[in-house]
This record gives structure tokens, C-alpha cells and sequence, in this order.
């Protein structure tokens, strides 16, 4: 169940990133992607073209609105915070009508499916936006 306040939200997500700073890059990311997924549903929230205004991970946790791209930002966010030297390539990207967060040389695909990290081949897709690792780092600064 996803937690009704700003203070349990954050206090979740902060054990979220605890239990997977160690975990394997596999479980890691399956965690990631599964805690994202139980966010309320909103069809729209942020658009790719006001990304110099997209809120910063705690205030995306305050705002408590998660359309697909602001939960895929989360887990963008999730993910750079942990600054694992094994998840140091993601991507958010925009394939189509999908956000998705791809890892490890694109291994892994989250924000697909909630119960599915995917490794899927992204080829034939054209990719409209994208927002790399280093700059979420440099935003979160």
C-alpha cells in the first residue's frame, strides 16, 4: 500500500534505497521498479517539454501526482541517488508513447511493467526525448 504521508513516503523510499545499495543489480532494480509501480496513477502530470521545471525527488514525493513520466523520473531519481557503480549508465528516455528507464547498457527496462524488469531490444523504437544519469546528477545539485 502506497503510504498517505509526506513523512511516511519519504521514510519508505529512504528504506527503499538502504535495502538496495547492497542488493544484487537483479533484485535491485526489480525493488526499484515494483515500489515506483504502487505510486496513484495520474494519465498526466510532467511533459517532457517543462523538464527544466520537473521537480526534485522530494518534492515529487510531496506533490504525491505520478503520470508515467513522473514515475519513471522516480525511479531515474531512486537509482542516481543510490550512485552504485554498476547503475552509473541509466537513461530516461521517451520510446514512443512509453518513459522508460534503461540500465546497464540497456540490460534492464523499467517502468515497463510492475512485476517485470524487461531486456527488450529498443531498436526499431524511435526515441523522441531523453535525460541522461549525469544530468539528473547535475539537476540534483
Amino acid at each position: 500500500m502506497w503510504p498517505q504521508t509526506f513523512a511516511e513516503r519519504l521514510e519508505s523510499w529512504t528504506q527503499l534505497r538502504d535495502q538496495t545499495s547492497t542488493a544484487g543489480i537483479e533484485t535491485a532494480l526489480e525493488a526499484i521498479n515494483s515500489w515506483w509501480f504502487q505510486t496513484p496513477w495520474r494519465a498526466y502530470h510532467l511533459h517532457w517539454d517543462d523538464r527544466p521545471t520537473w521537480p526534485d525527488p522530494w518534492q515529487l514525493l510531496s506533490d504525491d501526482i505520478y503520470c508515467p513520466l513522473a514515475r519513471a523520473l522516480g525511479i531515474m531519481y531512486t537509482i542516481t541517488l543510490l550512485d552504485r557503480p554498476d547503475l552509473q549508465d541509466a537513461l530516461l528516455a521517451e520510446f514512443d508513447s512509453d518513459n522508460l528507464v534503461l540500465v546497464a547498457k540497456e540490460k534492464y527496462i523499467l517502468n515497463w511493467d510492475s512485476d517485470t524488469i524487461l531486456n527488450i531490444n529498443q531498436a526499431g523504437s524511435r526515441t523522441r526525448h531523453s535525460v541522461t544519469q549525469e544530468q539528473i546528477k547535475q539537476q540534483l545539485r
